[in-house]
């Protein structure tokens, strides 16, 4: 497990916040969490560029799609 840095966070920052421009309003609390647990995981395995946290913060939001549309 790796220790997330400042650069890391940033980068979860800025691609929590794109993605979640897609959402109305910015996203909930819930939709926001989901992402950013995600995301955290991710980074703690060692994925800390910004095309790898996009990567899988468009997935964790695809999933909130699929469970809403369940």
């Amino acid at each position: 497990m790796i220790k997330i840095n400042e650069r890391t966070t940033a980068n979860m920052d800025v691609v929590l916040e794109e993605v979640c421009s897609h959402l109305p309003h910015g996203g909930d609390h819930a939709s926001r969490k989901h992402i950013a647990l995600r995301l955290i995981q991710s980074a703690k395995k060692g994925n800390v560029t910004l095309d790898g946290l996009r990567n899988v913060a468009y997935r964790a939001l695809s999933e909130l799609s699929r469970r809403k549309s369940a």
